[in-house]
């Protein structure tokens, strides 16, 4: 026989049975809403999958056309590269240079230089007169022994060697046909021949010959015969003594 304590007790008792039914339908309902989700956005991505797709496709096209692609050949340029040269004889051609500069150095100098300088710095002691009874046909510049002596205008030497009466001496002609004359050096730098320029050493003071002290003996033959005074020579041409 059944109590009603026992009925009651029966009446609040929960099938397990129906609890995992209820949890199985639960999570069926969920999965269906998540696979809706899913399938939603997979749809989506679909979509926007195949909007790609068409744009790429179009611009494929568009590039099959030559739409929008540089032209390439026009924008081509061809640059002309200069042949290489093979260079002979380059130690030749670098000689020649060389003289070249050298020339042109020598010439700048030339012309640059004065037209008529003064035989030797020194001190005018005699003249051009009569002296113990002969014609001293020069004048005479005392200076130390082996200063320098110069050519007092350009030209070619005719001597350069010993001289009766000078010990030593140098002849120079000039281009228009002067001759000059030293005397009396110690040391003599030119050889017949040689061209000289105005104001070049040709030789060092000394006291050769019939000399009483060192100094240089300067004479000028304008004709080449007849000697000058060359105070009045040199002073025409700026110099003075």
């Amino acid at each position: 026989m059944t109590t009603e304590a026992q009925r009651s007790g029966t009446h609040r008792r929960i099938d397990t049975t129906a609890k995992r039914r209820i949890a199985f339908a639960a999570v069926a309902v969920t999965g269906v809403a998540a696979a809706g989700a899913t399938g939603a956005g997979a749809a989506t991505v679909q979509k926007s999958g195949d909007s790609q797709k068409i744009a790429l496709a179009a611009d494929s096209q568009n590039l099959a056309q030559g739409a929008g692609v540089p032209d390439v050949q026009a924008a081509a340029q061809v640059l002309s590269v200069p042949q290489s040269q093979q260079i002979s004889d380059l130690a030749g051609q670098l000689d020649s240079a060389v003289q070249f500069a050298q020339q042109r150095v020598t010439a700048d100098l030339q012309s640059r230089a004065p037209e008529t300088v003064k035989p030797t710095d020194g001190t005018y002691t005699s003249g051009f007169e009569v002296r113990w009874g002969t014609m001293h046909k020069g004048i005479d510049l005392a200076a130390p022994l082996g200063t320098p002596i110069v050519a007092a205008q350009k030209g070619t030497v005719i001597d350069a060697g010993p001289a009766s009466g000078f010990g030593n001496w140098v002849r120079i002609k000039h281009d228009d046909g002067t001759i000059t004359v030293y005397g009396h050096m110690q040391t003599i730098d030119v050889t017949v021949g040689q061209q000289v320029t105005a104001g070049q050493k040709i030789a060092g003071v000394g006291s050769e010959g019939f000399s009483t002290g060192p100094h240089c003996h300067f004479e000028v033959y304008p004709d080449g015969v007849n000697a000058i005074d060359p105070v009045g020579w040199l002073a025409d041409r700026g110099i003075n003594v």
